[in-house]
């Protein structure tokens, strides 16, 4: 390809965004940020970039991260196990205070950082910090420690954040009526929050393509589904293992009031950029 066709194509593209832009403009999107797009650091600088160009045109982002293997890895530093029971962390006393360490003390600053040098304005918040939420035992749960949900919100903390033009980073860490600390699942706190504000998108950034027609060919990938189809593909178990979580959580949003939500690789460059801005997007979009 000559770089006359390359420069082409790259203005057709920028083209196709502008509507996009246009039509997003103000809404509210909330990004669960995650998976290899957070563990390669250049992968991560990209993608720090491309969320403080949505934000630059006028959508107003939350991010709310993860950073289980960096918990796995400082565990094992301090030679603690590191266990696991249906995807979630078993998570005892000492476990907690490394997931909470390593989450908003320095995962979260670390993106907060990388948001601020890239132009854009970052405040770090974990459930506790204003209240932004609280959390509540998981009952199926509970022989394996600390592992909760979210219980309640208070979405004018995070209104009176992004209304000032700041990009909310958000912890998976809240603590209950108690001060008892809880490790909450990212993509449970990203749905509650979306659902609360009646975001216009949740997008969940995994390392899978998306919701596929077949689990074992990434070139069946489904680019659109709607409720009732996500719910036929799960009892016909196409759906499977780590996807179905993500989908029950797209389905309830959806019934909550969220726009839409998107499953995308966070592994792919630009990822969110062009699910978002562009006419074919690359992951799976499921609506009501």
């Amino acid at each position: 390809m000559t770089k006359r066709n390359i420069s082409s194509q790259r203005v057709e593209i920028i083209s196709q965004a502008l509507p996009y832009i246009q039509r997003f403009h103000n809404k509210i999107f909330v990004i669960k940020y995650g998976g290899a797009a957070m563990t390669n650091p250049e992968l991560k600088k990209e993608t720090i970039r491309d969320f403080v160009l949505l934000s630059c045109v006028g959508i107003k982002l939350i991010l709310v991260h993860g950073g289980g293997p960096e918990i796995s890895e400082m565990s094992k530093r301090l030679n603690l196990p590191v266990k696991f029971v249906d995807g979630y962390r078993v998570t005892d006393k000492a476990t907690m205070e490394i997931v909470e360490m390593v989450l908003v003390g320095k995962v979260q600053k670390d993106l907060v950082n990388l948001i601020n040098v890239s132009g854009a304005r970052a405040i770090g918040l974990c459930g506790k910090d204003g209240c932004l939420f609280s959390a509540k035992p998981i009952p199926t749960m509970k022989k394996f420690g600390y592992i909760g949900e979210v219980d309640e919100l208070d979405t004018s903390v995070l209104m009176t954040v992004i209304d000032k033009e700041f990009i909310p980073v958000i912890s998976s860490v809240g603590a209950d009526r108690k001060g008892q600390n809880y490790n909450i699942n990212a993509d449970n706190v990203a749905s509650a929050i979306a659902c609360a504000l009646k975001a216009t998108k949740l997008i969940l950034m995994t390392d899978t393509p998306g919701i596929l027609k077949n689990p074992k060919d990434s070139g069946s990938l489904i680019s659109k589904i709607s409720v009732s189809e996500a719910h036929k593909l799960i009892k016909k178990k196409i759906i499977s293992g780590g996807m179905i979580p993500k989908t029950k959580a797209a389905i309830s949003s959806i019934k909550s009031g969220v726009g839409a939500v998107h499953i995308i690789n966070g592994s792919q460059k630009h990822s969110v950029l062009l699910e978002i801005l562009t006419d074919s997007g690359i992951g799976t979009m499921i609506t009501r």
